[in-house]
């Protein structure tokens, strides 16, 4: 039977040589997914091991570092972050105190005083930058290339600046370590080590299967409607050879070839496409940083699970489809309509909405329990609306069929009634596509919505920020840790970059007034502290920057930097006066810098530099655009993650349907015809095709898109207490450009219809 299977699939005409492409193609466009996805979350525990190194004598760490050898030399360590041009760059400071001293992975060995070692990414934008905008803030010159072993990507920059003990010493953030932690971050549970550098991999790997999972469906539906193609034709043809005397395992075993041919066809085809896109895969910034291509591997246990399972899987999928025939010989040709679905239907996808409402609330604190609360909730929404959407289906058809007396709509309207499955079937990519995509720009707009930097204001994006606070007081609440204002000459060199608009300082506060930005509780504790700052500083930021009448200085928010960040909304439209005089203020110690510039590179680097050298032993000035772009960098992976899904969903779904539709008038040729020799004209048959795709089209797709709204909004209330906002016209775009490609799609499937139902076609069947 299995070189009577292999017979049948590789002679069996154009028709079985369209079946078989089509589902060899579906296959590939799967298994190349599932493969990305598999090799993307081996890369992502891989390059999560390299940020290990960077999370040395960090908090609890330092003290469990103290089992090294008694031969061991104490490294000192100062591990800061440093930006340009809206990268991080990670600067590590260390100073042997012997020969032992432990060296960091992808060092030959440790550099001395006036030396440092950079990542090659670093070592190309030092040369090609000026001097005053980057390499002025590192003491020495490069004695060395950063290792791919110390590396999370091949964008990284890094460098590593050699100091004496003596030098290392003073600075208040660092401390001595005797080895380098290899613990990486997903294995940190703030006993052994505290995360610094890197992110837990554990959520990437929960969204990528998310996302695998949203891109998967739409493939297992287009290989279940290209198994289908032509279904009616080779039920026929089974169903005679059982009445030849074929026995239900040998039917099962033709079909099980021909699907088994299309599936290892299609593996090793989908092999191909990962190994050919692995670079393109590799540029996804959805850790922060892109992978080394070189990461993005498959284990063999990755490779035997494809190689075996999608082959058994197709076997076991066209079994299933073929399950009429093996009932009986003649049930192919004894059929009647199917039982119509039933109302209960709509359960799975009414628990998925209601799993997910009873999170309001009720959210747990720890990771791996709101994984297992959303996620569920999530998969059963997208369950519910494959399981609902036949029985909509046929409640839009018997509406339409009701509310009509044309022939088109009738006849279309009763086939759907008689049959809403099969409608279904054709539109079922699309609806979970256009769920999908509602779900993430719902959830991804309101949290960009909620934390982006306010529209118009490039000047408060540009605004450079150095704060100088090391914690704060929990019983009063008050910010520890200040710096001496910075001398005549320092204020002269930023006030002469081009593109500085003004310097601002915020000082120590001896007067004890509080902060008049404070909005707390109702019935909470006395308000922290404000900082003071000048009247005439302010009035050159680029908001919040009015004071009191006549005033000369101010009452302000210790963390005046916030005015790029939904904190603010709660600020003073003008700042209380401060009683103290200009000339004391100007003496008081100093929380914060924050220097407003016109937006450019230069002007921003050139302005950090400066406070760099001013302060060394203090933190790397940031942005209000950096500083957003770091709080907000694994939310940008998401987004582009979920613009991934979008943009491949689609497709599919288009696919599905063009498959969908052209096998459909294929298995419908015989009765189409009989309606042409009847009369019926070729535009009424056009336009019945037409609306059995349209129909459950756009009756499921608007309750598709309402779940998937419906969705993103219990989330966000119940995770980050948000309220989603309105989509943007991108959302509108692609959502009408989806609708009007479909119908294009189920157009371009018209000429078929005038040559397959012809009058020689109800002769010869």
């Amino acid at each position: 039977m299995i070189r009577l299977g292999l017979r049948l699939t590789l002679s069996g005409g154009r028709e079985a040589a369209a079946r078989l492409a089509v589902i060899a193609a579906a296959v590939a466009l799967g298994v190349g997914l599932l493969l990305s996805i598999l090799a993307a979350i081996n890369a992502t525990a891989t390059q999560n091991s390299r940020n290990a190194w960077l999370n040395t004598g960090s908090g609890k760490s330092a003290s469990s570092q103290s089992a090294a050898t008694a031969d061991t030399d104490p490294l000192w360590w100062l591990l800061r972050a440093d930006h340009f041009d809206g990268e991080i760059i990670g600067r590590v400071d260390v100073a042997a105190t012997g020969p032992n001293s432990p060296v960091p992975p992808g060092l030959s060995h440790l550099p001395g005083p006036g030396e440092f070692y950079v990542s090659p990414a670093l070592g190309k934008l030092l040369h090609s930058t000026p001097a005053a905008e980057l390499a002025d803030r590192y003491p020495g010159h490069e004695v060395g290339t950063v290792g791919k072993a110390a590396l999370p990507g091949p964008d990284s920059l890094v460098i590593v600046i050699g100091h004496s003990p003596d030098q290392l010493a003073k600075q208040h953030d660092a401390t001595q370590v005797t080895s380098i932690t290899t613990i990486t971050p997903s294995a940190c549970n703030g006993t052994n080590c505290e995360v610094r550098a890197g992110i837990d991999n554990r959520g990437i790997k929960l969204i990528l299967s998310v996302a695998g999972t949203a891109l998967i469906f739409p493939v297992l539906i287009l290989i279940g409607t290209a198994t289908r193609l032509a279904a009616a034709r080779r039920e026929q043809r089974f169903a005679a050879m059982r009445l030849v005397g074929a026995t239900p395992r040998q039917v099962s075993m033709l079909s099980a070839v021909e699907s088994t041919i299309a599936a290892v066809i299609g593996t090793a085809v989908g092999f191909g496409l990962f190994y050919l896109f692995r670079t393109q895969l590799a540029a996804i910034n959805l850790t922060r940083t892109p992978y080394f291509a070189s990461d993005l591997t498959l284990r063999t246990s990755n490779i035997l699970l494809v190689a075996i399972a999608v082959p058994v899987g197709a076997a076991i999928a066209a079994r299933i489809a073929l399950r009429r025939v093996q009932i009986s010989p003649l049930g192919v040709t004894r059929r009647v309509t199917p039982r119509p679905p039933r109302v209960y239907r709509v359960v799975p996808l009414a628990a998925g909405i209601a799993e997910l409402s009873y999170t309001i609330g009720r959210v747990p604190r720890s990771t791996n329990g709101q994984i297992w609360i959303f996620v569920p909730g999530i998969l059963l929404v997208l369950t519910g609306l494959v399981i609902a959407g036949p029985w909509l289906t046929m409640v839009g058809a018997r509406v339409l069929a009701r509310l009509t007396s044309r022939p088109a709509l009738l006849v279309a309207g009763r086939r759907l009634a008689d049959d809403p499955k099969a409608g279904f079937r054709a539109v079922s990519g699309l609806v979970l596509a256009l769920c999908v995509t509602s779900a993430a720009v719902g959830i991804i707009g309101s949290l960009n919505a909620e934390r982006s930097i306010p529209k118009g204001s490039p000047a408060v994006a540009g605004a450079l920020v150095a704060d100088y606070v090391q914690g704060i007081n929990r019983s009063s609440g008050e910010l520890v840790g200040s710096v001496p204002p910075p001398s005549e000459a320092a204020l002269s060199d930023l006030n002469s970059v081009p593109g500085v608009k003004g310097v601002l300082m915020i000082h120590t506060n001896p007067l004890g007034t509080t902060d008049p930005a404070y909005h707390g509780p109702q019935g909470s504790s006395t308000p922290p502290m404000a900082g003071l700052a000048s009247c005439a500083e302010l009035a050159k930021m680029p908001a919040y920057s009015t004071c009191a009448s006549r005033a000369e200085a101010a009452s302000v928010t210790q963390n005046y930097s916030t005015f790029g960040t939904y904190y603010w909304e709660h600020w003073p439209t003008a700042w209380p006066a401060a009683a103290i005089s200009a000339q004391r203020l100007a003496r008081l110690s100093v929380q914060q810098i924050v220097v407003a510039t016109n937006g450019s590179t230069s002007a921003i680097e050139r302005a950090r530099t400066i406070l760099a050298n001013t302060y060394p032993d203090q933190d790397v000035p940031w942005t209000v655009r950096e500083d957003h772009a770091e709080r907000g960098a694994q939310l940008a992976g998401y987004q582009q993650l979920a613009n991934v899904v979008i943009l491949v969903s689609f497709p599919i779904a288009g696919c599905s349907l063009a498959v969908s539709v052209a096998g459909g008038l294929r298995d419908r040729k015989r009765p189409f015809s009989l309606l042409r020799l009847t009369g019926t004209q070729l535009g009424v048959l056009r336009r019945v095709v037409l609306l059995e795709s349209a129909v459950p089209l756009l009756v499921v797709a608007v309750v598709a898109i309402g779940m998937g709204f419906l969705a993103a909004q219990l989330f966000v209330q119940a995770q980050f207490r948000y309220s989603i906002r309105a989509p943007g016209i991108q959302y509108y775009a692609i959502v009408l450009a989806g609708l009007v490609a479909s119908l294009g799609v189920i157009a371009s499937t018209m000429p078929l219809l005038k040559r397959i139902t012809g009058p020689e076609t109800a002769r010869n069947e």
